[in-house]
Formats: C-alpha cells, structure tokens, sequence
C-alpha cells in the first residue's frame, strides 16, 4: 500500500477524510471557484484562444491533479506565464482565431504533459533546479511587462500585435489614432476598479466589521464584480453595437473530447516549447506548493508534483485545454479559504463544470477590455525591478543574468529570453566553478583551526604550504588548481611540503584525478612531497579504488593539526 500510495496520494490523505475536512474544502471550492471563473476567461484571451478554452483547461486537468499531485492547497490551471508563451510558442505555426491554432494549443499541452509526466518517472524534478532565481525572477518579469503591454490594445480598442516589447509599442503608435473611446473608459475604469480592489477593498470590508480572512477572501473576489458590473453596462447601453468588443458567444457544455495533432512538423516546431513551458510551469508549481506546504508543515514530492502536472497537461489536450500549471494567486486564495485537500480542487472543477453548462450566456456581453484590465492587474504583481538592484548588490554574475533575460525576453521574446537565461546561468556558473576559491591556511595561535592568511592573524612555516581548496574538483577547475600550485612553488624556494586540505571537497572526478597525479609528479620532481587532509569518507573511497594513493609522494592526515604537528615538529612558525 505505501507504494501505491506514493503514486496515488488520494490512498494517503484520504483515510483522514472528515466531514469537517469536506466542508473546508466546499467552502474554499465555492471561493475559488468565482475567482477562476473570470481569470479563465481572461486567461484564454492572452493565449488567443477562445474563452471557453479556459474554463475548460480549469475543469479536468484540476481533477487530474487532485488524484495524482502532492500538494493541499496547489491550484491548477491556466496562468499568465505560460498562457504567454503558449501564445508565442503556436502564433509560429498558427495563425490566431483558426482551427490549426486551437490544435497546436492542444498538441503543446500534449507535449507539455508526455515531458512533465516522463521526468516524473524517472524522477528527474532535480532538472529543474537548473533554472537559477535570478534567471527566473528576470524572466517573470520581463514576462508581466510583456503580458501588460499585450493587452493594451484591448483595453485602446485597436488592433495592435507583435510578440516583443518594441513590436506592441510600435504598434501599439501606429494605432493610436483609432482608439475606440467607450472602449477606452470602460478599460481604464475597470483597471481603477480592481487595483483599488487589490489594496483598498480589504481595509473597508474590516471597517465594516468582517474578520480578517473573510475580508482578505472577498477582496480577491473583485473581478467577479468588475466582470458582473461591465457586463450589465455593455448590454443595457448596447455598447457592442457602438464597437465595444465582446467576448460573444461561449458554448454551453462539458469539455469536449478532443484529438491533438500529432503531425511530425508540428511536434518538431512546438519541441522546444513545450520543454520551456514545462520546465517554467513546473517551477513557478513546485515552488508556490512547497511555501504553502510549509505553513501546515506538509510535505511535497517534486517528482509525484511531476506526474501530477504531466496528468493535467495530458488532460488538457484531450478535452480542449492548453498548457496548464500551478497559479500563486488562485492556490494561495485556495489556502487561505480553508483547503485541506486536493479534494478542494476536484470540488472546484466541478463548480466550473456547472458554469460551463449554465453560465456562459450571461457572460455574452462581457467586454474583452474587462479581461484585459484582470490580466493586467494581476500580472503587474509578478514585475519586480527591485532585482536587478539586489542582484548587483550581491553578485555582479547574478545581476548579468538576470539583467540578459529581462532584455533579451523583451528585446525577443519569451523562449528567446528563458533560453539564453538557462545557458547563461549554466555558463556562469562553470566560470565560477572553474576558478574555485583556494586559500593559503596558516594555524591560529592556541588552536588547533587553520584560517586564510589573509584575513587572519595565523602561524606559518617556510618549509609547508597549506592550500585549502573550497570546492569539489572536476574537469573545469582541475588545470587551475594545476597552474595555482605551480605558480606558487615556483616563487617560494624554501617549501618542502604541500598540503591539499580538502575539507570542502565533496567530489573528485576523473579529470581531477588526474590533474592531482600530474601535480604529485611535478611536486615530485622539484624536491616536494604532496600530501592531503581532511579527506571526506566518500572522496576517500574512489580514490582508494585508483592508484593515486600508491603513488603519492606523501601522506594522508585525518586532520589538518595533524598534519601541521608531523610536518612541522617544532610547532612554531
């Protein structure tokens, strides 16, 4: 059973299952519910896709989650990220509003799924870990100003594109003169609307006498009334008829069975993609569970999160979804509202599966301009310059990162962007490792602790050199520990020892391995004997299985004191 429970996480939390815990879970179903109704809708327009493309991502892949993923609280669904890059990944092989355009949507989902569901089995979530936060945070925000500016024109009433930053602004000057004005106002009031909403609603409502939760609950229920205000606006006054965008008519019904293409052109074109999507999916996932799992001190299995999010992928391109991933906003309003299991997502899809069947007329005259100012809105908290600042503050490595991925996302686009951030950050951190820290150890004075020479006030002795190398060894810095070593002795006449104090190394690869033997010759013609200290059990054991300790030329010491006392009989520098 706890084999299968591992895959099947219902088997676990389920045997725990109360009534008190059902009704937590119906209350948070019911909040979240309302909140995802509107955010879908918008979230399918950023995608270019059809509204109902939205709510049905929301429906199956939540419930497939719920039975598969780890987390209590993780709200799955579209997202604004990856609705981006689902709109630039098919916008190349589709052109926007046609059949081939919904289906590529569908087979990004696939791909997206079959990744994410592989890597699980395998138990590959470690991959992940290859996305530094610098590259992350530059890309999310590079993102949000994309996202933002992409709906401009929604919200101006022209019909303005591109894919970066300078393409929307261009257009979006070309077009200013044809800014619809009802359009216009009613963006610009909704917009005003729910960035009130956002800060200004909660501290009312507690005013008025609800508690704080309540309160917190029924603030990030704005959108609902932005959506309910705007739609009752457009159909009294027949603001359509005067040129008003609509969303128009969404199709009642359950999600429908549907079939990706699976064309060799296709998958090879959205390949790449769909890697990103779900790399970056996963991440913003993973994360967002884990903060929330450590509030009610839970534990999340990033390789089962794997599964779960390739099962809802895979849901998704069979039921005329797209790309789906774990929401901040939704999955902490589910927390905050009371969820205490992924049963509280099934409870939702099935809330959303009832709007899908009897609510989609009243949202006929919905103005794109409305979902547009919630995109917008709610994006605008994922942008965060103050980075670039921190980042150059700490590392001037860190900040080149992040400061790429945030020009190169805008400047070209958002696979462009998270691409060249990947290979950066794995660049920069193989420069980095590649000149590892070593520091020349002296002993502190009535101690038996040996510290930098330059930095502390330490005993030394002529005739030893200790190098205390802060780093594994492997194939990038073997030859600089190499030409370290030998600039060093070659400059100091007197030495007779040097010691590898290896306290910080946790590995020794092959490479360095040999970079070691090489230098045990050298030392070994020059009149030196080299020894280590300090050696880690592991790092011990391969390199007892090599003949480099047979050859040698000195000793290993369990500690560097030791070493300092054999060596240096005297003990005075």
């Amino acid at each position: 059973m706890p084999s299968l429970s591992r895959y099947f996480p219902p088997l676990d939390w389920g045997r725990s299952y109360t009534r008190d815990t059902l009704t937590s879970d119906l209350v948070a179903a019911v909040i979240v519910t309302i909140m995802l109704i509107p955010q879908s809708l918008a979230y399918a327009l950023l995608a270019g896709l059809p509204a109902q493309a939205g709510i049905y991502a929301s429906i199956v892949p939540i419930v497939l989650y719920a039975l598969f993923g780890t987390s209590r609280a993780l709200a799955v669904g579209p997202v604004a990220v990856v609705s981006l890059m689902t709109a630039a990944a098919i916008g190349q092989v589709a052109e926007a509003g046609s059949m081939g355009y919904a289906a590529a949507a569908l087979t990004l989902a696939l791909l997206s799924g079959a990744f994410l569901m592989a890597l699980g089995l395998l138990r590959l979530g470690f991959i992940a870990n290859f996305l530094s936060h610098p590259v992350i945070a530059g890309f999310i925000t590079a993102s949000g100003v994309l996202i933002a500016t992409s709906q401009l024109k929604h919200i101006l009433g022209v019909p303005a594109g591109g894919h970066t930053l300078v393409e929307m602004l261009a257009s979006l000057a070309v077009h200013l003169g044809d800014v619809h004005l009802a359009t216009l106002v009613i963006g610009v009031l909704a917009a005003a609307f729910l960035f009130w909403v956002r800060k200004g609603l909660k501290p009312v409502l507690m005013r008025a006498g609800l508690a704080p939760r309540a309160a917190d609950i029924l603030a990030k229920a704005g959108p609902v009334v932005a959506v309910a205000l705007s739609t009752a606006a457009v159909w009294l006054m027949g603001l359509d008829a005067r040129g008003v965008a609509i969303v128009g008519a969404v199709p009642q019904g359950l999600p429908p069975l549907t079939m990706p293409d699976l064309s060799p052109d296709l998958l090879g074109a959205l390949l790449v993609p769909a890697l990103l999507i779900s790399v970056i999916g996963f991440v913003e996932s993973v994360s967002v569970a884990q903060t929330l799992a450590a509030k009610k001190r839970q534990r999340i299995d990033p390789d089962q999160e794997l599964i779960g999010l390739g099962a809802a992928n895979l849901g998704a391109a069979f039921t005329g979804g797209y790309p789906v991933t774990g929401g901040f906003a939704r999955s902490v309003v589910n927390f905050d509202a009371g969820a205490e299991t992924p049963a509280a997502g099934a409870f939702t899809a099935i809330g959303l599966a009832i709007a899908a069947l009897a609510l989609t007329p009243l949202i006929f005259f919905l103005p794109k301009a409305v979902l547009a100012a919630t995109i917008i809105v709610a994006v605008l908290s994922l942008v965060d310059f103050s980075i670039l600042r921190k980042s150059w503050a700490y590392s001037k490595a860190d900040f080149a990162a992040v400061l790429a991925t945030i020009g190169l996302t805008l400047g070209l686009g958002v696979e462009a962007g998270v691409s060249t951030g990947v290979v950066l950050s794995l660049a920069l951190h193989l420069y980095k490792t590649s000149r590892p820290h070593v520091a020349e150890v002296g002993l502190v004075p009535g101690t038996q602790h040996f510290r930098n020479i330059l930095r502390h006030e330490v005993e030394t002795d002529p005739t030893l050199l200790t190098l205390r190398v802060d780093q594994s060894l492997y194939f990038a810095n073997a030859r600089f520990l190499e030409d370290l070593i030998q600039d060093r002795i070659a400059e100091d006449c007197a030495l007779r020892h040097v010691v590898l104090m290896c306290s910080a190394v946790n590995e020794i690869d092959f490479s360095a391995l040999e970079s070691l033997q090489a230098i045990n010759e050298r030392l070994k013609a020059a009149g030196i004997t080299l020894h280590l200290s300090e050696v880690k059990g592991p790092v011990m054991d391969r390199l007892q299985r090599s003949h480099f300790l047979d050859e040698m030329s000195g000793e290993v010491f369990l500690s560097q004191y030791d070493a300092w006392t054999t060596l240096v009989p005297t003990g005075n520098g």
